[in-house]
């Protein structure tokens, strides 16, 4: 992660991405952008899914399937909600760059 001005520059699956992010939320979106890395590259290394499109499509779902199961049990703080919109709208803007 590098910071600049008005956010930080993100590295997932090897392209840097500038993403704008108040700086009180860039170790949040640090966080976000190394777990979907890893998430994409296991995905990658499976074997089963090929290009980083799909990649990140296949990380999406897993981790929107994460998600929901973890509302179904209620076991995290009521705002984690807002915060895990904030960081979706963030990966969309980065995949929306990459097309």
């Amino acid at each position: 992660m590098k910071a600049v001005q008005d956010g930080i520059s993100v590295n997932i699956m090897g392209k840097e991405f500038m993403v704008a992010c108040p700086e009180d939320e860039r170790e949040a979106l640090s966080a976000a952008a190394s777990f979907l890395d890893r998430k994409m590259r296991e995905i990658q290394d499976s074997g089963k899914v090929i290009g980083t499109e799909r990649c990140a499509i296949m990380a999406a779902l897993n981790i929107s399937n994460d998600l929901l199961d973890l509302r179904k049990r209620e076991t995290f703080a009521p705002d984690v909600g807002q915060k895990l919109r904030f960081l979706q709208n963030k990966i969309d803007a980065v995949l929306r760059q990459e097309q």
